[in-house]
């Protein structure tokens, strides 16, 4: 079990790096969003992470249902009294306003919406990965409100207590999903035959599937490895140990060689 140091030092590390129980019950997050002139209100979010602005202020990244990852400055938020002091914490659902149409907006109000169970433990330290992947997989102002629910409802089976390896599978796979650069991985690229399930594989990060040679040092996975992840459907022990190496290999091409520090401490405390 992760220790309250390994926590503080994943939120450490992310600042840093700036750029098969019964289904939990969740809350989804509705929008009241108006905007005018440059100004949107009462837009639903979540800081993704924060770090200090000048003497008393901070810079927030905020993941925003209908607006995507916005850039916030969130004026005085440092000092003993203000009001937004205590609500940019992470997740915790917000109602947003902000205003401007530059990169950084001016975060002009942010309400604790409430509704949601707390992370802790293991599922504070997936909570943080899940923050650091959005971070540096999402392009500032890209609008992804499905990828948003998906957020929401993946915060809400980790803190119902569901299996975070398979909660944070697929939650990478929507991710890669909703940013363009997931292959159907029910199809063989050099054939354009289905998987099949006995085959061994290796996915092409840019095209997808094709059946494995000898000479391959890409993670090899069976067939039904890929049909399982294209269901969604991780019960089998196979599956889920194949599709952990898979992932952590399509999610280092997408990312550039950019380090994700979260998924080492995760790796190092629990192997996920």
């Amino acid at each position: 079990m992760p220790s309250h140091d390994d926590l503080d030092d994943a939120q450490a590390l992310i600042a840093s790096s700036a750029p098969a129980s019964a289904p939990a019950p969740e809350r989804r997050i509705r929008p009241r969003t108006t905007q005018r002139e440059g100004r949107v209100v009462g837009q639903p979010g979540f800081v993704l992470h924060s770090y200090p602005y000048k003497e008393t202020s901070l810079i927030v990244d905020m993941f925003t249902r209908d607006h995507g990852r916005v850039g916030l400055v969130a004026k005085g938020a440092k000092r003993p009294l203000s009001k937004l002091r205590g609500v940019l914490q992470t997740f915790q659902p917000l109602s947003v306003s902000f205003s401007g149409k530059s990169e950084l907006r001016t975060l002009i109000d942010a309400e604790w919406v409430g509704g949601m169970l707390p992370l802790e433990k293991t599922a504070l330290l997936c909570g943080f990965y899940l923050n650091e992947l959005l971070v540096k997989l999402l392009a500032r102002d890209d609008k992804h409100p499905a990828l948003f629910d998906h957020y929401v409802s993946t915060l809400n089976q980790l803190a119902h207590g569901e299996p975070a390896q398979i909660v944070l599978r697929k939650f990478e796979r929507a991710l890669l999903k909703e940013t363009g650069v997931a292959a159907d991985l029910g199809r063989c690229t050099t054939t354009r035959a289905p998987v099949e399930p006995e085959a061994s594989y290796v996915v092409d990060p840019e095209r997808g599937p094709r059946q494995a040679v000898v000479s391959d040092v890409w993670p090899v996975v069976s067939g039904k490895c890929l049909i399982d992840m294209e269901r969604d459907d991780y019960a089998d022990p196979a599956t889920l140990a194949q599709s952990k190496q898979l992932m952590r290999f399509l999610l280092a091409h997408h990312l550039g060689g950019q380090p994700l520090n979260t998924r080492q401490i995760l790796i190092d405390l629990m192997q996920l």
